[in-house]
């Protein structure tokens, strides 16, 4: 690592507060919420922390116990608070969000209470300069460029900046159709992806958000061949059913040329699926980051982690590298398996 750059890892996010019911209740008729911490870019930093590197997350919280309930659950997790900006106005609040469990034939529910939440008034004169030279990578999501104009101006000065200074800058465009339109998300995206070196977009969003054509991987190459992306990773879920998934996915490294990707995880035992997509960008970004840019590990570290994570109650993962690695072990491994570990 630059002995100037303290952290292998610096996320973008709005932290939310996850209120959901328990087990199969249903939002409409339970009485009791288990509360939980979440976000997209909060969960990418805990799952790269929790694989073994210094990661932390810049955002705004509420200077009150909502905020500080928070920020120790983020701390516990290994991931650093150093960039926590704290809102003391009277109307200081956090994000919440509500989500009811799916079981077959119904679907997984999510109700947002995050507007106008103290995150939404980050001002780009509120990050201390030092901040754009203190990673060797920076990641964000489309969720935070949608949020709102005054979000979206900072998230974009911040990537130039975050570029200026010689640092990685990784995107997962997570086009949220609540948010914004795909007119939208194009029109703004595409102002940043000069800036981008590592790009997370999966095969349905490239068709109906950037209008590509062609084949997943004749659309994963021309993102860079259109822009100076080192790498295009693109996630492959299929959903049987609320309870039982198969996850892949290929990644393309531009400067070899090469695809990769291995055998999918197949009827995964669904818990919780809510992060398991952030929780693939984690486990890309360690491989990445931890491997000299081996696009073969990232794949492998990234289709493992979130497999597990859909099996995890919550946003956030809790698998530690040697954990990661004994799953990969067993998903490349012919033959039979013991059914415990012990």
């Amino acid at each position: 690592m630059d002995n100037n750059r303290n952290f292998d890892l610096l996320t973008l996010g709005q932290v939310l507060l996850r209120l959901s019911p328990p087990d199969n209740e249903r939002l409409v008729r339970g009485d009791t919420f288990v509360k939980q911490v979440g976000g997209a870019e909060l969960n990418v930093a805990v799952g790269v922390a929790l694989l073994g590197l210094h990661t932390g997350i810049i955002s705004k919280l509420p200077a009150h116990d909502m905020g500080s309930f928070l920020k120790s659950k983020i701390r516990s997790y290994g991931v650093s608070d150093d960039y926590f900006i704290y809102d003391k106005s009277p109307g200081a609040r956090v994000g919440i969000y509500y989500y009811e469990n799916g079981a077959y034939p119904r679907k997984p529910k999510v109700i947002y209470d995050r507007s106008n939440s103290s995150f939404y008034s980050l001002d780009i004169d509120e990050i201390p300069e030092h901040v754009y030279g203190a990673s060797r990578c920076f990641h964000t999501s489309g969720i935070t460029l949608a949020l709102s104009p005054k979000l979206r101006e900072t998230t974009m000065e911040m990537i130039r900046r975050f570029k200026a200074a010689g640092t990685l800058v990784s995107f997962d465009v997570n086009f949220r159709g609540n948010l914004w339109t795909g007119a939208q998300a194009k029109a703004c995206i595409e102002q940043i992806l000069p800036y981008v070196d590592i790009f997370f977009c999966s095969e349905d969003t490239a068709r109906l958000t950037f209008l590509k054509t062609g084949t997943a991987r004749e659309m994963m190459k021309s993102f860079t061949e259109e822009y100076p992306i080192s790498i295009v990773a693109s996630t492959q879920r299929v959903v049987h059913s609320p309870k039982r998934h198969t996850f892949g996915s290929v990644m393309y490294d531009a400067k070899k040329d090469r695809f990769f990707e291995e055998e999918p995880y197949r009827d995964i035992d669904v818990v919780d699926r809510i992060g398991s997509g952030d929780a693939y960008i984690s486990g890309a970004l360690y491989g990445l980051l931890a491997n000299d840019f081996d696009c073969a590990r990232a794949v492998q570290f990234g289709n493992a982690t979130s497999a597990v994570k859909n099996t995890i109650p919550g946003d956030l993962p809790s698998s530690n590298l040697e954990e990661i690695e004994t799953i990969i072990h067993a998903h490349n491994q012919k033959g039979p398996q013991s059914e415990m570990a012990r």
